[in-house]
C-alpha cells in the first residue's frame, strides 16, 4: 500500500468497504456562514459514550476543506443523515461552489437551528446529530480523523419508536456510499439471530446424529446397501 499512489488507494477502499454511511456536515465558520459538505469516510463508533468519527481529506490542491477549518475553530458540528429523499440535494452540495455560494440555497434545503450547539442541523434528514468535537488526529499530510460526541439527536417524527427506540428501517430508506459515483439503496435486508453457545452445540449434535442415522438407513447390518 505504502509504494501506491493515494488515489488508487482511495479507489480500492472506498470501492471495498462498503457500503458506507454519508455524514452530511453542517458547520458555522468563524464569520458566522453555514458550510454544508457531504462525507463517507465516517461512522459511529461508541454508544457509551456516544461517539462519531469523521475522516476529513485535504482538498486536492493541498487546500484545508471548509468543515474541517470550521471545526477546529468553533468545536462543534452536526452529522445529518442522508435518505433517498436527501440524496439528491446533497449531491448538489458536493459541488465545489465558489466562496459565498450557499450550499444549502443551491440544494434547496432549510437549516433549523441547533438546541445545544450554535450550528444549524438541515431540516429535511431522517436524523441529525448535534456534536462536540473532543479529538482531533492528524494523519499524515493529507488526512484528519475528526472524533465527536453526540450531545443532542433529532428523529423525523414516525422513524423512532419511543418506548423501544427501535428505528422504522423501511420508513428510513437510508442510502449508503458505494465505488466512484454508486451509491446503494438499503432494501434488500434479511435478519440473523445469535445463537448462545449451547444452541450451537445442541445443533452440532442434531446434525451429526442425522448423518449417522441416514447412513444407518442407507446400510445394512451385512454391510449391504438396502
Amino acid at each position: 500500500m505504502a509504494s501506491m499512489h493515494p488515489r488508487d488507494r482511495y479507489k480500492l477502499l472506498s470501492a471495498s468497504v462498503v457500503p458506507r454511511p454519508i455524514a452530511f456536515v453542517t458547520s458555522v465558520g468563524e464569520d458566522g456562514s453555514v458550510n454544508a459538505a457531504p462525507f463517507s469516510f465516517f461512522n459511529v463508533f461508541s454508544p457509551d459514550p456516544p461517539i462519531v468519527v469523521l475522516g476529513v481529506q485535504k482538498r486536492f490542491d493541498g487546500g484545508v476543506k471548509d468543515t474541517a477549518r470550521n471545526i477546529a475553530a468553533t468545536g462543534v458540528f452536526v452529522v445529518n443523515l442522508v435518505d433517498e429523499d436527501l440524496v439528491k440535494a446533497v449531491n448538489i452540495a458536493a459541488i465545489d461552489f465558489p466562496p459565498g455560494h450557499s450550499e444549502i440555497t443551491a440544494a434547496g434545503l432549510t437549516l433549523v437551528d441547533g438546541v445545544d450547539i450554535a450550528v444549524p442541523r438541515v431540516a429535511e434528514a431522517p436524523f441529525s446529530l448535534e456534536c462536540r468535537r473532543v479529538a482531533s488526529l492528524v494523519l499524515g499530510p493529507r488526512g484528519e480523523l475528526i472524533v465527536g460526541e453526540v450531545v443532542r439527536f433529532h428523529a423525523r417524527e414516525g422513524l423512532v419508536d419511543p418506548a423501544r427506540m427501535y428505528v422504522d428501517e423501511r420508513a428510513y430508506r437510508p442510502v449508503g456510499r458505494m465505488g466512484a459515483t454508486t451509491y446503494a439503496r438499503q432494501r434488500d435486508c434479511f435478519a440473523m439471530r445469535i445463537d448462545s453457545v449451547e444452541d450451537w452445540f445442541a445443533g452440532q449434535a442434531e446434525t451429526a446424529n442425522g448423518s449417522g442415522e441416514a447412513a444407518g438407513a442407507q446400510t445394512g447390518t451385512d454391510g449391504t446397501a438396502t
